[in-house]
Order: C-alpha cells, then sequence, then structure tokens
C-alpha cells in the first residue's frame, strides 16, 4: 500500500551553512528497517529535485531508530547570504515527509 513518509515517521531539519541536515525519525521501532532500506540518498536527491545541487549523505542512527540526511547545496550559499525564502531549510523536513513510499502489507498488519 502507498503510504507518505508522515505516516511513519516524524522529521525535522535545519540549516548547516549552505546544506541542510533532515533527521527522520521512524514513527515505531518495527519501521526503522523498512525506511533504511527504502529512503536512500538517491531516493532523497530524485523527491528534492533541482533544490538540491550537492550530493545528498545518509548517517545511521539504529539506536534512535533514525536516519540522518545531509543534502548539499541546497540554501543558495547558506542563511546569511541566501535570497531564498527559506534560507534555514526548516520547511525541508515537511517536504521529505511527502514522500511518497509502497508498504507492505504485512509490515503493516504487524504494526497494527
Amino acid at each position: 500500500m502507498k503510504k507518505l513518509l508522515l505516516d511513519l515517521a516524524h522529521a525535522r531539519s535545519g540549516d548547516k551553512g549552505d546544506a541542510v541536515n533532515v533527521g527522520l525519525i521512524a514513527r515505531d521501532p518495527a519501521l526503522y528497517d523498512f525506511l533504511r532500506e527504502t529512503v536512500t540518498p538517491e531516493r532523497v536527491k530524485a523527491h528534492f529535485g533541482p533544490m538540491v545541487h550537492g550530493e545528498v549523505e545518509r548517517f545511521e542512527l539504529p539506536n534512535l531508530h533514525a536516519l540522518n540526511f545531509l543534502l548539499h547545496e541546497a540554501l543558495g550559499g547558506g542563511g546569511t547570504v541566501s535570497l531564498k525564502l527559506d534560507a534555514q531549510g526548516k520547511t525541508y523536513a515537511a517536504r521529505l515527509l511527502r514522500l511518497e513510499v509502497e508498504v507492505p502489507d504485512a509490515l503493516l498488519a504487524e504494526l497494527a
């Protein structure tokens, strides 16, 4: 079944110079492995499209059931010099949570 990441995880984001840091935290520990397999750096880069000019790095935090993404060259030079409306990258978490993923029925049944 197709689901938005919003149904599966929480997220928070902010600026790190010209990069955006996005933390994605599974709503249930049972979802962590699914998120790790599904939400790849390549998929995140494709989801953001031209908003992210550089690479996307991913860091795994299994003890927190979370993934951390660093989106390079995403803020037009950084908060103090950027002309972007969201120069601190605060809305990037909300955008990531709009990513649609195919969730196996068995996993959804396990969570019910």
